[in-house]
């Protein structure tokens, strides 16, 4: 090996170190310079909308899916059959208790009562005879008792004809609304064939069942309200009557029946509501919209806007904080707020996709995000 083979080895390392070197240099020269140009330029203020958080009374409360029933409701039909001979009603009419509503056929029956009704006349008459016989002993006592047996069955057997002339009758049971008319004048009508329905439509019926875990919060006497898409906005409010006493062990769950006024005849049976049960006294919430907050595996978060100032220009600076809040119970758009804000802070609803903790931003409030505790939903 020559003698100057190490000292050109040497020479040769040191000069590919210096060529790395200054690459490894200029490399790390020219991300700062980046860096400081970005700095320098700084991140440009976002729009946010937003809303100042402040404190709303919220009545809690129990919503479940139920269904209108008739106080009274039942298919109107005839114990007997025969001919339709009158027809005393319209469809759709109001009657009251014991009205008449439709007759039969009952000349035959009619008949056969004057000739019963004769045949007590003349039981009658043999007893007030043979009783004053019996005065001066003409007749035995088994005679006149005899006279009297006589006119007790001719008078029951008036009775129960009188009773076979009501069946041809058919009349309402209690008040309310008639349906629609099944049958027509001069029909034959077999026994049990339907002719009208009738509904009592005051109270109305709303039965509903709740979760076992709920019990408590209902009781009879207890107010309750309902809402149907059949009078959208419109609440009508009622009590709770009954609850079963016993829970079905397959759901685990208890039906509720309330009652609810229906004086001019809205609601009918068969609707479908949504019924609302008060979860003891008022209580007093931090509100925010739902959009307000974002929902992690670590927790629910929301930006709170800060101020920091003036600028250079003297418009006010507006950075946002990230911070993590604890929620609570839910009505329409709003979410109740239990840790983690004040009153009065102002808190983004809209625009957080594009924000970080410290990020600069402007309001801009001419668009805000449904804030409603009572949605309906609107047919397009």
């Amino acid at each position: 090996m020559k003698k100057g083979t190490p000292i050109r080895m040497i020479i040769m390392l040191l000069l590919v170190a210096l060529v790395f070197g200054g690459i490894y240099g200029f490399q790390q020269f020219r991300n700062e310079m980046i860096s400081k140009a970005i700095r320098g330029k700084g991140i440009p203020p976002q729009a946010v909308s937003t809303i100042v958080v402040k404190k709303e009374e919220w009545q809690p409360k129990v919503d479940v899916i139920g269904s209108l029933q008739a106080a009274q409701s039942t298919e109107l039909a005839t114990e007997v059959s025969g001919l339709i001979t009158q027809i005393h009603f319209k469809s759709g009419q109001t009657v009251k208790t014991g009205e008449k509503l439709l007759e039969l056929n009952d000349a035959p029956l009619k008949a056969q009562l004057a000739q019963l009704q004769a045949a007590v006349v003349l039981a009658r008459q043999n007893l007030t005879r043979d009783q004053a016989q019996l005065k001066i002993n003409a007749v035995s006592r088994a005679v006149v008792e005899s006279d009297q047996a006589n006119l007790k069955s001719a008078e029951a057997q008036v009775k129960q004809q009188e009773a076979l002339i009501d069946q041809k009758i058919l009349k309402a049971p209690f008040a309310g609304k008639l349906g629609i008319r099944k049958v027509d004048l001069g029909e034959y009508l077999s026994a049990g064939t339907a002719v009208v329905s009738l509904q009592k439509l005051d109270p109305m019926y709303v039965d509903f069942t709740i979760p076992q875990s709920e019990l408590s919060l209902v009781r009879a006497g207890k107010n309750i309200s309902i809402q149907t898409n059949a009078f959208a906005g419109k609440t009508f409010e009622g009590k709770i009557t009954a609850i079963e006493p016993q829970v079905d062990t397959s759901t685990r769950n208890i039906t509720v029946r309330a009652a609810i006024a229906n004086p001019d005849g809205k609601l009918l049976p068969g609707l479908f509501v949504t019924a609302h049960v008060d979860q003891g006294e008022a209580q007093q919430y931090l509100t925010l919209p739902s959009t307000a907050i974002a929902y992690n595996p670590y927790g629910s978060t929301v930006f709170v806007v800060k101020d920091e100032g003036k600028d250079d220009q003297g418009k006010p600076k507006l950075t946002v904080e990230q911070r993590v809040v604890t929620t609570g119970p839910t009505r329409g758009d709003q979410v109740a707020i239990l840790d983690g804000l004040k009153s009065g802070e102002t808190v983004v609803t809209a625009g957080q996709l594009k924000l970080r903790n410290g990020a600069p931003v402007f309001i801009n409030n001419k668009i805000q995000p449904s804030n409603n505790p009572h949605p309906e939903v609107k047919d397009e």
